[in-house]
């Protein structure tokens, strides 16, 4: 009976640990609750109760690990104290923009993971909160228009990480410490009451950033020059800074007192005293002056701001998404889009990309691609979809249909889509960044002096590739036969280690009708005359044409907006170009001329010519199917065929018949 005792208390205590992970509530719940009860008198905060998970259910509330990781509550009307907020010690994204927050931040040493604070548009006060020079690993600082005073501390440069500071529109005086923050993109000081010279470290900032302060001066404002002294009359030293004269409040009156030599002629008392009031005259004269011109500048200024503050304030964000409709649905809940995230990819809001840097990398048949940089540091791809793309309202079951089946495709050799973005007038699509460009302009960028060719060895890695993530786009799903619709070379791209990336695939469906469809370009097979309705042939045939152009260096097609600076060695129609080269045999003819300076590659690229006529054949059914065309070109230099294709004839090994199968 004792042993049995025994073993039982053992076992208990086995399953302790899982029985109390299982009761345990989340341990930031509590934390939350006490700041609502403080901070939020509307109740604006409705979905927070004790029945309901914070990490599922919550409004503004995102977790990692059953631990509060993202809290953004903007715009809704919260005041009273941060204090519970401090210590919730997994806090990575912290935004309180917006609200009607007062007094002095709290201690917040403890959100130690914190990398994005941004607490404007609220009522702060007290001086620069020393704790948050110990978050090192903040990457954007937001506390501009609030009240807080004080000088900028030199603390500041602990923040060895920080892309933004914002301490505009607040009571800042002193002068500006010199900060020495190499990674620093974003920097504002303007609206403050500070003084002195602006630092060489900040020097490259614009003029907006510092506008606005009583007196400052060095670049990129006015030079700063000495006030000289007489040789009778003390003055300040040689180094000081003189006052400048477009200070939007007048400096104090310097006194007048001076130490003169006695006036040996005329009424020295009534000379003296004439010239004192005349002096002080024509100061009180340039001040009122000053005071006026000021005074109707800042109302015209003013007036301006208000009636282009929100151009303005998309402008200084670089919002490129410029008919977006978060702005005009913030008070829409029910007719604004909404971010819709597959599984691995870290999620975000909208605004988070509308306030992103971003640039645009070109333009397609099916939109516009353009990097992003989030306000944490990590970049994407968004493709901004044409008008007319992926269907208006009626459409919109189609399109996420066709989002959900794209967004479980997981291959080394495609683009993965992390998330997507539907809405009335405005359709997104959120990709992996591929830092290292496309095959266009690896092929066809910077021809001339200077250029870097690309070699043989690179130009046969890129194509296996390619053709890798072709044939796991093909075999992903047998009921829905997927396809590409858009093989180019503008969709080849690289990443990071320089592997060949397969993108913008499986939105043929969407495109306009035929009769608007962008125009007929050099890698569409001869067969496929709407482009809606593409086959795995015909992407076959586009594939070949792509082989044709890493051969040859000629573009076949210039049917998309590639941009300035690009060059060309030929607009032609490769195919047919190619069999009338072959067939008078003159075979060598068809290489690019920058393959020529490699020696025995020459049985090489014959071999992939051959891939390339073959798939380029004029009959469908004549054209290999993209797991031969694999095979095909891993043997022009006898590479084995690797593990992951051994089921290259069958369904994708890594993606079941689940991938097909969309929601109802």
């Amino acid at each position: 009976m004792s042993k049995h005792s025994n073993l039982y208390f053992l076992f208990s205590l086995l399953l302790l640990p899982f029985s109390l992970l299982q009761a345990s509530p989340n341990p930031d719940t509590q934390l939350l609750l006490s700041f609502k009860s403080s901070s939020d008198p509307l109740n604006n905060l409705n979905t927070w109760n004790l029945s309901t998970d914070p990490c599922t259910s919550w409004s503004g509330v995102s977790c990692l690990q059953n631990r509060v990781t993202r809290l953004v509550l903007e715009s809704i009307h919260l005041r009273g104290s941060l204090q519970p907020l401090a210590s919730l010690t997994r806090l990575r994204v912290l935004s309180l923009k917006q609200n009607n927050f007062t007094g002095p931040l709290p201690d917040l040493s403890n959100l130690t993971s914190l990398k994005l604070l941004f607490l404007s548009h609220n009522d702060f006060s007290g001086e620069f909160p020393v704790s948050i020079s110990s978050l090192n690993k903040l990457y954007r600082l937001d506390l501009s228009y609030n009240s807080l005073s004080g000088q900028i501390p030199d603390s500041v440069n602990r923040l060895t990480h920080l892309l933004t500071l914002r301490l505009e529109v607040n009571q800042f005086s002193g002068p500006i410490v010199d900060v020495d923050l190499p990674d620093l993109q974003d920097f504002n000081v303007s609206g403050n009451r500070l003084v002195g010279q602006i630092p060489n470290s900040l020097a490259g900032f614009p003029k907006s950033s510092f506008g606005n302060n009583q007196i400052l001066c060095g670049s990129p404002l006015d030079e700063c020059k000495p006030v000289s002294s007489g040789p009778t009359r003390p003055g300040p030293s040689s180094g000081a800074l003189a006052t400048p004269v477009v200070s939007s409040s007048p400096s104090p009156i310097p006194s007048t007192t001076t130490t003169t030599a006695p006036i040996k002629s005329g009424n020295p008392r009534h000379v003296s005293k004439m010239s004192r009031l005349a002096i002080i005259s024509i100061i009180i004269g340039d001040v009122i002056v000053l005071a006026v011109v000021s005074f109707l500048l800042y109302c015209y200024v003013v007036r301006r701001r208000g009636e282009k503050g929100a151009s303005n304030i998309l402008e200084g964000e670089k919002i490129v998404y410029s008919s977006s409709p978060y702005p005009a649905a913030m008070g829409q809940q029910a007719e604004r889009g909404k971010m819709v995230f597959f599984e691995g990819a870290r999620r975000f809001e909208l605004e988070d990309l509308l306030r992103a840097s971003a640039e645009m990398l070109g333009k397609g048949g099916f939109g516009t691609a353009y990097k992003a940089v989030l306000d944490d540091g990590e970049v994407v791809a968004v493709k901004r979809l044409k008008e007319g793309s992926g269907g208006g309202n009626g459409g919109k079951r189609e399109f996420e249909q066709q989002m959900e089946v794209l967004g479980r495709l997981r291959h080394p050799n495609v683009v993965g889509l992390k998330a997507y973005y539907f809405a009335r007038d405005e359709k997104l699509m959120v990709f992996d960044y591929m830092p290292n460009g496309s095959l266009f302009w690896l092929l066809h960028g910077n021809r001339g002096p200077g250029r870097t060719p690309l070699d043989w060895t690179t130009r046969l890695k890129i194509a296996a590739g390619a053709a890798r993530g072709l044939t796991f786009i093909h075999n992903s799903c047998k009921s829905l036969k997927l396809t590409h619709g858009n093989i180019k070379s503008t969709n080849v791209l690289l990443d990071k280690v320089g592997n060949a990336r397969v993108a913008d695939f499986g939105l043929s469906v969407f495109a306009p009708p035929t009769s608007s469809a962008p125009r007929s370009n050099g890698y569409r097979a001869p067969e496929a005359l709407d482009p809606r309705k593409t086959t795995q042939k015909a992407d076959v045939y586009s594939f070949g044409v792509l082989l044709l152009e890493l051969l040859t260096g000629k573009c076949p097609s210039l049917g998309d907006n590639l941009g300035p600076g690009t060059e060309y060695s030929g607009v032609v129609d490769l195919p047919r170009w190619v069999q009338s080269v072959v067939r008078e045999e003159w075979t060598a003819e068809v290489f690019d001329l920058e393959l020529m300076r490699y020696k025995d590659i020459e049985e090489e690229m014959v071999g992939l010519l051959q891939v390339a006529m073959t798939c380029t054949s004029a009959a469908p059914d004549q054209r290999p199917k993209m797991n031969h065309v694999v095979k095909m070109i891993e043997e022009i230099r006898g590479v084995e065929v690797s593990p992951s294709h051994e089921a290259l004839d069958s369904d994708s090994p890594s993606v079941s018949e689940d991938t097909c199968t969309v929601s109802q």
